[in-house]
């Protein structure tokens, strides 16, 4: 990665666009089936810009509970793109219409948009099916509602339901993809939609200060982690592997369905001050210690982890 980044053709993204960007662009615009895609240095951003363009000064917008747009972008959602934001406790179709549809007073909220998540980052990194997708993206359009889907794992969904891209973004206005979280890219998030979508996207990232110039060299860390999303099955299965283990431990672990490991716990300041200790790194999330395999992450580390568990927890 470090070699094609320091080997990149560049130009001025900012004038007249960065020829590896451009590709790297067109490239992630084909795999998740749409029009065009812009890049934009984090997944907060991107979500922030499609935001941004599909809401009016105070329309509400549904978002899953504990969604990322919600919880753990600074209240951007609100503050920059002015939108009324309303947690859905439930992601059913029934929920959505009964959220968003129908009339209100002319003093009540007005609900233009449904943001998904796939997969759920605080649920553990769970997986919307592509047919469960669908019938969201449905309900959502049978009242009037535009939809965006903070994709920033869904790679790990897509290789871990084994389908294709392009059936979880199907009918959706606007997607967000992380090239770093998964797939290893030092930074880089993509935005994507239709052609109108991302040359009003460009507008905004320079008026959020997201603008680049010689944009190649980190849009060249991109291209080649999107040669890796196969192997995120291994991510899952390591994930699988260390919940396995926690189990056996004594310790209370669902079953991740991606590369999430959720544990819960009688006292988590204290299970956490003693994982540091004991040199495993492990961040609190939902209430619950939160554990996540990646690429530096193999079968020898999730054994190691376990044997400091065991012995120091």
């Amino acid at each position: 990665m470090r070699r094609a980044m320091a080997a990149a053709e560049v130009g001025d993204d900012v004038l007249d666009h960065d020829p590896t960007m451009a590709a790297l662009e067109e490239r992630v615009a084909a795999l998740l089936g749409v029009e065009a895609a812009l890049w934009v240095p984090s997944g907060s951003m991107g979500n922030l810009i499609a935001l941004f363009l599909h809401l009016a000064r105070g329309d509400r917008f549904l978002a899953p509970l504990g969604a990322h747009v919600l919880d753990a972008e600074l209240g951007t959602a609100a503050w920059l793109a002015g939108g009324m934001p309303h947690a859905l406790t439930s992601v059913t179709p029934e929920a959505v219409v009964a959220a968003g549809g129908g009339e209100s007073p002319y003093y009540g909220l007005k609900t233009t948009l449904l943001s998904l998540e796939n997969t759920h980052n605080a649920s553990g990194g769970t997986v919307t099916s592509a047919d469960d997708h669908a019938a969201l993206v449905a309900a959502a359009r049978s009242i009037g509602l535009a939809v965006h889907l903070d994709g920033a794992r869904l790679w790990n969904a897509s290789v871990a339901l084994g389908v294709p891209l392009t059936s979880l973004t199907a009918g959706v206005d606007t997607v967000q993809v992380c090239l770093s979280k998964a797939l290893g890219a030092p930074v880089g998030s993509v935005v994507a939609g239709s052609a109108s979508f991302v040359a009003e996207a460009r507008r905004v990232r320079k008026m959020l200060g997201g603008g680049v110039r010689q944009g190649g060299v980190l849009a060249a860390a991109g291209l080649v982690a999107l040669d890796r999303i196969p192997r995120l099955a291994d991510d899952h299965a390591h994930a699988s592997s260390l919940a396995a283990g926690l189990r056996e431990l004594g310790w209370d672990v669902a079953e991740p369905a991606t590369n999430i490991v959720l544990a819960s716990v009688p006292d988590l300041d204290k299970t956490l001050l003693a994982l540091g200790e004991a040199g495993v790194l492990a961040s609190p999330m939902a209430g619950k210690v939160r554990f996540v395999t990646h690429g530096d992450v193999d079968s020898s580390d999730v054994a190691e982890v376990l044997r400091r568990v065991r012995e120091g927890v």
